[in-house]
């Protein structure tokens, strides 16, 4: 397609195609492995293939819209904001209405263990456009571009409110240093579909809009599950059981363009698989780990949301956490806790051992057991690392370090404490030097902690009871009739955990808001003593203390983020946006893109949420909460609410699934 531009002299002339049009694709993916070529229409079972072709799919009155791009996504293609929104063509080509020359549209099959449980599901549509990146080239996905054969009873849209989170997500965590699948625009239309967000017979109409995803591979566990075999639990089994041949296939593709380095270390094919599947263990371990220390909660930990790179994908029904709880579940669809915060790095480690299980007999059982051994080694050696850097110990490693580490965040449960502020918070406590400035400039970052702490209210429904009352109240009276068998029944992790919270109960009851905050600031008095004792060794034997503070404060302040995509934060942005205000989107990505420094768009105070809605992301706001939605309304109109805050009350209505 040629565009005409009308020269100097007034003659038309002839313009070259347009940044999009000039992306140079080689789909090597879909030259290298199983490809069905069917364009039969509809979800089917789709067996012996790796991807699925298919078309785009403009469903008219569609009109793609921009809602957001993101520059730094996009420059990993090549290109700039511009390219895309000056092409007349843009929004469709990046909505996967219209395609991209050269492009070749498939949909990826894989399968996953969801919730425990094996099921079959599907990708989105992508393609592959050679640039920079760790492997030649980039792939590029449309994700809710529509129908796949992998959509199963879906319509394959995504709507505007998860689309947003998942954007904004994306590029929250790129600027946060953690491996991730960059968002380079997000496209919404005028085409609506119904969605009942809880299930509840209630569905509404939603826009529909879809995001482009940027990462070298979508290839995750699930892509080796579709040759599982008939699973004895449910009795299921992957599309291509039995195809050994497309396994060691997609096998050697990955291993050979994504670890071509471990493909050139080893001839024997065994011992390669192993040095691969260690190395996606590493990755993994050190992924969770980042994703603890900022207090990331994914939701949906199943293995078809586990890149085979280490990246974090598919960002659904995820939480950055408020107030610390170890219990945190960011899915309100996930009752049982499965993928609790406190929970991720042993579920990574049961993914893992899902691949393996996926490899077969590519992988010797025995290695992968060796292997899967050291996860949690590897994993709490990186979030040590993390955390020293988080807390400015950078000169020493010191054995006391885990029990500092441990009591902070002990501290921070006990407390009720915002995790990401009172992070922010500790730069501004200082090396003891022995004089009263620096008491009482210690006393002082107590004041700012204990001011990002929970209230006596929140303390206590943070503390409710999750065991059933009978099963509980059954427990409690073997205190009585059998303490032998108490005590081993409250040795276990789960009623330990109950016992623990009716004991923070009974203390919560009989003290007011004047006296929770006292024991609040004793606690932290307590904790930052020995945070100081700590500091104080990070001078031993240097010259100028002064420059060692500095640099601890200055690495501090880039590590611990002043910001992060918290639900209330994006709630604000969803409802701006399905009102049509799109600006509140792109103010928010400016904000994310910069999570360490304390801007002037950063103090910006944003509207708290108040337009009535009951949606939230992936999901929504409790029905029984549209009272407290219409209230939020009315104080909208007085009350502001910065970026950086602790989260307003309520807040915790807000309910993602």
């Amino acid at each position: 397609i040629k565009f005409l531009s009308r020269a100097a002299n007034g003659s038309l002339m002839a313009q070259s195609v347009t940044p999009l049009q000039r992306l140079k694709f080689n789909n090597v993916a879909l030259k290298k492995l199983p490809l069905n070529s069917s364009l039969e229409p509809g979800s089917r079972t789709v067996t012996g293939a790796c991807f699925s072709r298919v078309q785009p799919q403009p469903q008219p009155p569609l009109k793609p819209t921009f809602v957001a791009v993101s520059e730094a996504a996009l420059a990993l293609l090549g290109l700039n904001a511009d390219d895309v929104l000056c092409d007349p063509h843009g929004a469709e080509y990046l909505s996967g209405s219209r395609m991209i020359p050269g492009s070749e549209p498939a949909a990826h099959c894989y399968c996953g263990h969801q919730f425990g449980h094996l099921v079959e599901a599907g990708a989105e549509q992508s393609s592959n456009p050679i640039s920079t990146s760790p492997c030649g080239r980039w792939e590029i996905q449309v994700k809710g571009a529509g129908l796949t054969p992998y959509s199963r009873q879906s319509d394959g849209r995504k709507v505007l409110r998860s689309s947003i989170r998942e954007f904004l997500c994306s590029e929250a965590m790129l600027a946060l240093g953690i491996p991730t699948t960059p968002a380079g625009s997000l496209v919404t239309s005028d085409l609506y579909v119904q969605r009942d967000a809880f299930y509840s017979g209630n569905p509404r109409p939603e826009r529909c809009s879809v995001v482009l995803r940027i990462a070298p591979t979508f290839i995750r566990f699930g892509s080796f599950e579709i040759f599982h075999p008939v699973d004895d639990f449910t009795g299921r089994h992957g599309p291509s059981v039995g195809r050994t041949d497309i396994r060691a296939q997609i096998l050697d593709y990955v291993i050979e363009t994504f670890y071509p380095e471990i493909q050139r270390r080893h001839l024997d094919r065994q011992e390669r698989n192993a040095s691969f599947f260690r190395e996606v263990t590493v990755r993994t371990a050190k992924l969770v780990a980042l994703w603890q220390s900022v207090g990331f909660c994914h939701g949906v930990l199943n293995t078809d949301n586990m890149s085979i790179l280490g990246l974090t994908i598919d960002y659904g029904p995820f939480g950055f956490m408020d107030r610390f709880d170890p219990e945190f579940v960011s899915n309100a669809s996930d009752k049982k806790g499965r993928y609790s915060y406190e929970a991720q790095p042993y579920v990574c480690r049961w993914n893992l051992a899902r691949l393996a299980e996926a490899l077969g007999t590519e992988l010797q059982s025995a290695k992968a057991g060796t292997i899967l051994d050291e996860f949690m080694t590897i994993y709490q050696d990186c979030y040590l690392d993390i955390m020293r850097r988080k807390l400015g110990l950078l000169r020493q490693q010191q054995p006391e370090d885990v029990e500092l580490v441990a009591d902070l965040l002990k501290t921070m449960h006990i407390t009720g404490a915002d995790f990401t502020n009172t992070f922010r918070l500790l730069s501004a406590v200082s090396c003891p030097a022995g004089e009263q400035k620096d008491r009482d400039s210690t006393d002082s970052v107590v004041e700012l902690i204990v001011g990002q702490c929970a209230s006596l209210e929140e303390l206590k429904v943070a503390n409710h009871l999750t065991m059933q009352p009978g099963e509980l109240k059954m427990i409690l009276s073997t205190a009585e009739t059998n303490p032998g068998m108490f005590n081993m029944v409250a040795n276990q992790p789960e009623v330990a955990k109950q016992l623990e919270k009716i004991g923070r109960l009974k203390e919560l009851l009989v003290i007011n808001e004047v006296e929770l905050k006292i024991k609040q600031r004793y606690h932290w008095q307590r904790w930052v003593k020995q945070y100081r004792r700590r500091l104080a060794h990070e001078c031993d034997e240097v010259s100028d203390p002064a420059a060692v503070e500095k640099e601890r404060v200055r690495s501090m302040n880039s590590t611990n983020p002043a910001v992060v995509l918290r639900n209330y934060i994006a709630q604000n942005a969803i409802e701006a946006a399905e009102r049509g205000d799109f600006s509140e989107v792109q103010q928010l990505l400016k904000v994310l893109e910069n999570p360490y420094s304390v801007s002037v768009d950063l103090e910006r105070p944003v509207w708290s949420a108040g337009s009535g809605s009951v949606q939230a992301d992936g999901n929504s706001i409790k029905g029984q909460e549209v009272k407290e939605n219409t209230k939020r309304k009315a104080a909208a109109d007085t009350h502001q609410i910065p970026y950086n805050s602790k989260p307003p009350a309520w807040a915790r209505t807000i309910c993602v699934t």
